[in-house]
């Protein structure tokens, strides 16, 4: 049995653990009110985006915008992966990183590996991860933008896959994250950024009524390129809410096994 000595070492070693996941949980807690609060704000206006798009097609206007045309054969393709920074935010980088290897392993059973693949890490944990495996190009350029989404780096990190697709370099691009859905749930999230799909399908809105000038076709096709910024943005935004949140919940289960570890320690000093 332990000596007395060394019980009450360990009851001082547990109360300053508490201390530290406490103030990490209250932290967390800010950034994710913070956070939700820039998802919440960037919905709206990336859903009515998307709604002007798809009533614009419900009215028969054209789309001919290089984007939206899918290519013959996916010979190459880009994957955006968003993580994080730091750890001590439970399952977060892992979910992130076991998507990623997965879809890397479907394309390579698919015959696209090696310099065929152009895998865009945002996050220095995934980043860690990565470098140690091969048959992809690592493209490290945004591993430091994930704690602090601008659209400025949305902005450019879109238009160098847009680019990219236009000039047949890549044939498909796709997004990796995790989506906030709620602080005690955080969805594994893989979805096509390239070429764009707009379906009209359950959409029940319509273009009668309204002036628009110059035409339909043109508007639409001028607002694809900015729903594209867009789209990269409002993911850095919702992988980042997702991050405080698993934080907030990994703290907060730390903190309550302290607790529970403090007590039990306490009972067995008291013996």
């Amino acid at each position: 049995m332990a000596s007395l000595k060394e019980i009450k070492g360990r009851i001082g070693s547990v109360e300053g653990t508490l201390k530290i996941t406490s103030a990490m949980k209250m932290v967390a807690s800010a950034k994710l009110h913070k956070a939700q609060g820039a998802i919440e704000n960037m919905l709206p206006y990336d859903r009515q985006l998307h709604k002007i798009m798809v009533s614009l097609l419900a009215g028969d206007a054209k789309v001919s915008s290089p984007y939206c045309e899918p290519h013959n054969r996916i010979k190459r393709v880009a994957i955006v992966a968003i993580a994080s920074n730091s750890s001590l935010c439970g399952g977060y980088n892992s979910n992130v990183l076991r998507h990623t290897t997965a879809l890397l392993n479907e394309y390579a059973q698919q015959g696209i590996k090696d310099d065929a693949v152009d895998c865009y890490v945002i996050g220095r944990k995934l980043d860690q991860s990565l470098v140690k495996l091969k048959g992809f190009n690592l493209i490290r350029d945004y591993v430091e933008k994930g704690d602090n989404p601008a659209f400025a780096t949305a902005r450019e990190l879109a238009q160098r896959l847009m680019k990219d697709y236009v000039s047949g370099r890549i044939d498909r691009a796709e997004l990796i994250y995790m989506h906030f859905k709620s602080t005690a749930s955080q969805i594994p999230t893989r979805e096509t950024f390239l070429p764009v799909e707009l379906k009209t399908e359950g959409e029940k809105l319509s273009t009668s009524g309204y002036i628009i000038e110059p035409t339909p076709s043109e508007v639409l096709n001028t607002l694809i390129p900015d729903a594209l910024y867009m789209k990269i943005f409002t993911t850095m935004l919702d992988a980042q809410a997702a991050e405080h949140a698993a934080r907030t919940v990994a703290m907060q289960t730390a903190t309550d096994n302290a607790n529970e570890l403090l007590g039990e320690l306490r009972i067995q000093y008291n013996k």
